[in-house]
């Protein structure tokens, strides 16, 4: 046990990120039950049904879960308290100030975790009382920061400056990439696209099997001249947008289309460079446990190379 399998009561320190309308009840409950933790999102901004995901969370598993809370997105604390009334006990916070809301969570007796892409960003968020971080480098998919830092840099830069427990998240896909990241000083890893391409994800096997045929330079960083900032599959419709230098956010508006309707140049496919990394779709059960199985063989055999 670490400090985070303490703070997130499960099994294994591994997390699911919370990506809009896929992170539900079907993804994350299969996450739970293989011992990791799986997270509910909330940034679809369709309160009702996420609110209704987390009630299915408690039909679907009897092991520990989270959410995640995005601060520029909620527009009132109605999300907030219905994870206090719920009894939620880890909550993961991101896209804004965590101090707007650290104060509530900690009176519920919540564990919070605040996503941050910068050392910056990790500082104002221990300041404000976080409990741990989930660490993003550039290298993962969806919406990223201005600033594009790697993420074993950022890693090593925060661990310099602060003593909390961090997530690493950002283009790992195994257990080596979470040896490497152990390494650096994170204490647990976050995947996204990997639980994206599994067998429980809820996307259609278009998206799945664009991630798992994508090679390690099969994504591209959209918008840099603008915000947001997105890292998304290289498909006919990402080519044009990155032609072009600038994204409207309408870009984005049929995403439902692309993750459901399998449908890939709806809208950006939101992915990180590990889908070149990815090789066949699994079972969230079989990505858990040959992740851990993996990372223990890396730190055994890591010790050959003592000097």
């Amino acid at each position: 046990m670490n400090r985070v399998t303490k703070h997130t009561g499960a099994k294994y320190p591994i997390i699911q990120a919370p990506m809009g309308w896929i992170a539900r009840s079907q993804l994350a409950s299969a996450v739970s039950n293989a011992g990791a933790l799986g997270v509910i999102e909330t940034s679809s901004g369709e309160v009702d049904n996420c609110k209704e995901e987390i009630i299915k969370m408690s039909e679907l598993t009897d092991k520990p879960f989270a959410v995640n809370l995005p601060l520029l997105f909620l527009k009132d604390d109605s999300m907030l308290n219905f994870c206090v009334d719920h009894g939620v006990k880890f909550v993961t916070t991101s896209a804004g100030d965590p101090s707007k809301y650290i104060h509530k969570l900690k009176e519920a007796n919540i564990t919070v975790y605040h996503a941050v892409p910068s050392l910056e960003g990790a500082i104002k968020a221990a300041e404000a009382g976080v409990d741990g971080l989930v660490v993003e480098g550039t290298e993962g998919g969806g919406f990223k920061g201005m600033e594009e830092v790697g993420l074993f840099v950022l890693l090593q830069s925060i661990r310099q400056n602060i003593d909390l427990p961090m997530i690493a998240a950002g283009g790992i896909v195994d257990g080596i990439g979470m040896a490497a990241a152990f390494a650096a000083g994170a204490e647990g890893i976050q995947m996204g696209t990997r639980f994206v391409s599994s067998l429980e994800s809820p996307v259609h096997n278009n998206f799945k099997d664009s991630i798992i045929s994508a090679n390690i330079n099969g994504t591209l960083l959209l918008n840099k001249k603008s915000k947001p900032i997105i890292r998304a599959l290289k498909t006919d419709l990402t080519h044009k947008i990155d032609e072009a230098g600038v994204m409207d956010m309408s870009a984005l508006s049929g995403i439902k289309n692309l993750y459901f309707d399998g449908e890939m140049n709806a809208a950006p496919a939101l992915s990180g460079q590990s889908s070149g990394l990815i090789g066949e779709i699994k079972s969230v059960k079989n990505i858990i446990e040959s992740t851990i199985s993996e990372f223990n063989d890396t730190c055994k055999k890591m010790s050959n190379y003592l000097l």
